[in-house]
């Protein structure tokens, strides 16, 4: 782990916290919903240093193969699901721990974590209104037949089951985070047509949203995830300031 991260075990399950050596004033942190590669940011400097510099607290919880559901997944936890977990174990903890509550949370996440912070934001807007979704798998329906896909036939009876639960489909017209971003490599198929149908969707109902689905730098890799992440990160702060400031 790079300076500043830590494991932290969380209501039975592990998560990895960065507590940055100036944290903001503002109490502004990120909770990161990690993709199917499970990949850690505590050892990535690219992250590791936006996080400092905006002094962004983090709280990475490890879910597995959990789609980030409000499904129980056996690769997660035989009876909670990843979504209770964040709010029920998460959230509380955060606020034990800093004094931390929404809307000083941004969520942020890549490819099935993409898509879960997305469904996260789109179910919850009062809660999640920032949001910042790098290569997100949003229709990951398109997995379920897969012969190397285990876990969806097990949490969805089918196909459209999963459709029905994609962030896409959680999306309403009038109740919507105020503060959306995401981003995918046009090379990244097919995550890119999924996402390129959500900016459809959000333009048709007028739903205000931020996105880059032009950027080309490697695909659906942590190249990819790194080159964008200033941009990221950079919303990510700014739309926290904005929600503080904001009046209510």
């Amino acid at each position: 782990m790079l300076p500043g991260w830590s494991s932290e075990t969380v209501d039975g399950h592990v998560c990895e916290v960065f507590e940055p050596a100036t944290p903001s004033p503002h109490g502004f942190a990120v909770i990161y919903l990690h993709g199917m590669h499970q990949k850690s940011l505590s050892d990535n400097a690219v992250y590791t240093s936006l996080f400092a510099q905006h002094g962004l607290r983090v709280v990475a919880p490890i879910t597995r193969r959990s789609w980030w559901a409000d499904r129980v997944s056996p690769d997660f936890d035989p009876a909670r699901s990843a979504q209770q977990y964040v709010m029920e174990s998460v959230l509380p903890w955060m606020a034990a721990k800093w004094e931390i509550r929404p809307p000083q949370i941004a969520l942020l996440g890549t490819s099935m974590g993409g898509q879960g912070a997305l469904r996260f934001s789109f179910k919850f807007p009062q809660i999640f209104p920032t949001v910042a979704a790098l290569a997100p798998a949003i229709d990951h329906q398109s997995r379920y037949d897969d012969e190397d896909e285990e876990i969806l036939p097990q949490m969805y009876d089918s196909p459209e089951s999963v459709r029905q639960d994609s962030a896409t489909l959680h999306l309403h017209p009038l109740n919507y985070p105020r503060n959306c971003w995401f981003a995918c490599d046009p090379e990244d198929y097919p995550w890119h047509e999924s996402a390129d149908r959500l900016r459809s969707k959000m333009y048709a109902s007028g739903i205000l949203y931020d996105c880059d689905l032009e950027t080309s730098a490697g695909g659906h890799t942590w190249e990819y995830y790194n080159h964008m992440a200033p941009a990221a990160i950079a919303y990510i702060a700014e739309r926290l300031e904005r929600e503080r400031l904001r009046v209510t």
